[in-house]
């Protein structure tokens, strides 16, 4: 089983889904965290509350019941079960902390788009504070062509949370607002296709770090957190 798990109780199950794996898919033969959590529990109740998108890394929470995962999926509408992420991005905003506020439609190509507000588009929030950030003299790569901000710097790591819980939001809000995330080929630039290629990234780096809710039974506050298992994470001498 590629899923870890972190926490169980009769209640909910906590895990560790890696890069690469879905959280639940219909296509026939592909392994997803659902079939595999099916599977360990022997055909038992695993309702889903949130998802990360394939290529993302990071802990999820399963309502082993129905009342469970009723009670979860109402905490999560509420704000009251919070993500937090670190993510790798191309480039060094100008901001060291800053929040993002666009609004997002869904393309035919299943991708998020950054439109006007109005009509369909869902109001996306999200704030983001740089930890640390690498430069190409660091990496030896005199050849990759300069941010059109940052100078020499290319790869910074983001400390991110979200308001909203909209499809890709932090990989289409970082990229519109001018810093893809290495690894995303859905949403990158040249750029980011190049320094992704160079340092063997293949996934999205992107990370569900540290997962804070309230047990649907006992109602206490729980707390997990997990480092991010990508190699370019270690990278990073914060983590």
């Amino acid at each position: 089983m590629r899923t870890s798990i972190q926490y169980e109780d009769k209640d909910i199950l906590v895990v560790y889904k890696p890069a690469g794996l879905a959280t639940q898919t219909s296509k026939v033969g592909q392994a997803d965290v659902v079939s595999e959590l099916k599977n360990y529990l022997k055909g038992g109740y695993v309702g889903v509350v949130h998802r990360l998108d394939q290529p993302v890394e990071g802990v999820l929470v399963f309502g082993k019941n129905k009342s469970s995962a009723a009670a979860l999926t109402n905490q999560l509408s509420k704000g009251i079960l919070n993500k937090h992420y670190y993510a790798v991005i191309c480039g060094q905003p100008t901001e060291t902390e800053a929040e993002l506020v666009d609004y997002l439609t869904k393309t035919s190509d299943n991708k998020a788009q950054v439109s006007q507000p109005g009509g369909e588009a869902k109001k996306a929030v999200l704030h983001y504070k740089i930890l640390e950030s690498l430069t190409t003299e660091e990496y030896s790569m005199t050849d990759i062509p300069e941010n059109r901000t940052s100078g020499n710097t290319i790869l910074s790591l983001a400390d991110i949370h979200i308001e909203t819980g909209r499809f890709h939001q932090i990989r289409a809000q970082m990229s519109h607002a001018g810093y893809p995330l290495l690894g995303d080929v859905k949403y990158g630039t040249e750029l980011s296709g190049q320094l992704s290629k160079q340092l063997n990234v293949r996934n999205v780096a992107l990370c569900a770090c540290e997962l804070t809710l309230e047990h649907p039974t006992t109602h206490k506050k729980m707390n997990f957190q997990i480092k991010p298992q990508g190699i370019i994470f270690n990278r990073f001498s914060i983590l």
